[in-house]
């Protein structure tokens, strides 16, 4: 069975209902380390509908997200809408990120607007710890921006890697642990050693030492990644 790794369920009024109004539901936004599956799922969402937002009220998303982060109090009505905790009578939209063997898909139930899910992924965010929301906000500024489909570079540019698999965003110092070929037990190598370990590595890989040529260039990538991550 494929593991549910974020949730994010948004509640709103209904199309033909006069009142805008939005509210938040379940939510299952692990993100540590960040921006964690959490923060992946508030920026797929975000990226998935903005495009559908009019462009005269985009700004005050910027504005609202910005207010948000520094742990502001909004003023309600915002953006034609009224952010509540009562759900009665409303929609439900649910949006998931599951895990599909070592890779991650993005999942959407919209039933409403497009701004009322922008707007429960900037509120959900607003119900995170202030240490959470400064590093989550830069992630969902980049989602605002993003133009493109959401798979492997969208995640690689939200999460700021090269590499997208379900292991490397699980946990990357462990994925980069394994990928240098580091003991079982290390935990903190020093950078002379991370160094070490990534020319064994390269040369075990490279072509030019008898490794596949197939797949030199996306294990040379990880080989890179893991480097960086590790020496950060």
């Amino acid at each position: 069975m494929d593991p549910l790794l974020a949730e994010l369920e948004v509640w709103h009024t209904r199309p033909l209902t006069p009142t805008r109004r939005v509210s938040l539901g379940h939510m299952v936004l692990p993100c540590d380390p960040a921006p964690g599956f959490g923060g992946l799922l508030l920026g797929a969402v975000v990226a998935r509908h903005i495009i559908d937002v009019d462009d005269e009220l985009v700004p005050d998303v910027h504005r609202l997200l910005m207010q948000v982060q520094r742990g502001e109090r909004v003023a309600q009505p915002r953006l034609r809408h009224r952010f509540q905790v009562d759900r009665h009578g409303m929609a439900r939209s649910l949006h998931r990120l599951w895990g599909k063997g070592d890779e991650i898909e993005f999942e959407f139930d919209t039933q409403g607007s497009a701004l009322q899910q922008v707007l429960g992924s900037i509120y959900a965010l607003e119900r995170l710890d202030t240490s959470t929301r400064r590093l989550l906000e830069p992630v969902l500024m980049k989602a605002l921006q993003w133009r493109g489909p959401l798979g492997a570079a969208f995640v690689n540019h939200l999460a700021g890697s090269k590499t997208s698999t379900l292991r490397s965003l699980a946990d990357p110092r462990a994925w980069a642990l394994e990928i240098l070929g580091f003991p079982a037990g290390t935990t903190r190598p020093s950078n002379r050693e991370v160094a070490k370990r990534f020319r064994s590595r390269l040369r075990e890989v490279h072509p030019d030492h008898g490794g596949d040529e197939s797949v030199a260039s996306s294990v040379i990538g990880d080989l890179s990644e893991a480097r960086r991550i590790l020496t950060d």
